[in-house]
């Protein structure tokens, strides 16, 4: 009898259901399916889940449970098995969608995705589920219906605008309309005072929070809204993976003789850079020393205002990272002379550890890229848009 190595169990999750396929893997990498079925998304659900995979799961090796990400609908699940020290990922919905195609499958259901869900889990290896801690997840509720909110506001007052300038006009429209619209502005003021209340009672949170407030141009609005979609920086282990989650990660189109542009692949959380829009040209504005010289940089080089102001949005996104792991003041000191990359580094980021760039000012790789923000690679960018003085 050939040794089995582990169990896995794909869910496919929906509002009401849930369905489960458990399947056992051995050392030749052999895949058997060994029961399915499904169950209703709720407690009692849950149990006779729990109660079912230790009825299948006969031999004492590790059980994996992956689950696709469908809206809000598998947080429940997620957290219970959390809490029930089982083995919890979860995966987007385009990975898991990506990965069927792949599999040849044309049909599609609820039992066939929870199969290729096990499948998945079966071939690949995926990070540990943690949830958001509680604190974060209410000023993610917070923050998120103050987003809303305000673009439900900006609705109403470009209905009230164009009907202001149109050929025709209704009193009666104009005055709901006006009357809504105070409404929302009422709303949005009540729900910042919620936000700066919820924030006021973690004492260590509003001290970091006002520490970082320090840089000219960044409201306390703008941190609660980073800090709720990243629970607080826990999820990240560096500032690769940060800058990736937020989607400003750069990424080349090149192949043979064509060359394509360079850009920032905008695959991950919209809600940040949505955020760091309108504080990004507050610190230029402002003349924040550490964002005006690589926004001027930038410009520069390419002669396109957004593309350095993404730039900067990128920069003060690592900044807040940085003073909240280091639990340090921003302090805009900026004022030596650069002469390269490496330099402009170490003078924006002092206290960053030097373990990625040497000593005698040798231009290093990056270590999860090739290319510069500015869109050329890393052993030309610094010639480029930083030449070295004459002497």
């Amino acid at each position: 009898m050939v040794k089995l190595i582990k169990y896995v169990n794909g869910i496919d999750m929906s509002k009401d259901k849930f369905d489960a396929c458990l399947m056992s893997v051995d050392v030749e990498l052999n895949y058997k399916v060994i029961a399915q079925r499904q169950f209703s998304n709720n407690t009692t659900g849950f149990k006779e889940l729990l109660q079912w995979m230790k009825k299948h799961c006969v031999q004492k090796i590790p059980l994996h449970i992956l689950m696709e990400a469908s809206g809000v609908y598998h947080e429940k699940l997620a957290i219970w098995l959390t809490e029930k020290k089982q083995q919890v990922m979860v995966v987007l919905p385009n990975k898991a969608r990506k990965y069927m195609q792949a599999l040849g499958l044309k049909s599609k259901n609820d039992k066939i995705d929870a199969q290729g869900l096990a499948l998945m889990c079966a071939q690949h290896k995926f990070d540990l589920w943690q949830p958001i801690a509680k604190f974060y997840y209410e000023l993610r509720l917070l923050t998120r219906h103050y987003q809303s909110t305000q673009e439900a506001k900006t609705m109403f007052f470009n209905q009230h605008h164009a009907l202001s300038h149109s050929g025709y006009s209704s009193k009666e429209v104009c005055k709901q309309l006006e009357k809504t619209i105070t409404i929302f502005e009422k709303q949005i003021k009540e729900n910042k005072q919620h936000i700066i209340n919820h924030i006021n009672t973690n004492s260590e949170v509003q001290r970091k929070v006002n520490q970082i407030c320090q840089i000219k141009g960044v409201d306390i609005l703008t941190v609660a809204t980073i800090l709720a979609e990243t629970n607080g920086f826990e999820l990240f282990k560096n500032q690769g993976q940060l800058v990736s989650y937020a989607g400003y990660d750069v990424i080349e189109n090149q192949s043979g003789n064509h060359t394509g542009k360079t850009r920032i692949s905008k695959r991950g959380n919209g809600r940040i850079r949505r955020i760091l829009h309108m504080p990004a040209f507050n610190v230029v504005r402002f003349k924040q020393t550490d964002f005006v010289n690589l926004y001027q940089r930038i410009y520069n080089k390419t002669k396109i205002k957004m593309k350095a102001y993404v730039a900067v949005q990128k920069k003060l996104l690592i900044v807040m990272y940085t003073l909240w792991k280091k639990d340090q003041t921003f302090k805009n000191s900026y004022n030596k002379k650069l002469t390269s990359g490496n330099e402009e580094h170490r003078a924006l980021f002092p206290f960053f550890t030097e373990g990625e760039i040497t000593t005698d000012n040798k231009i290093v790789v990056p270590p999860y890229s090739s290319t510069t923000q500015d869109g050329l690679r890393y052993n030309v960018s610094h010639e480029a848009l930083l030449p070295l003085p004459q002497t």
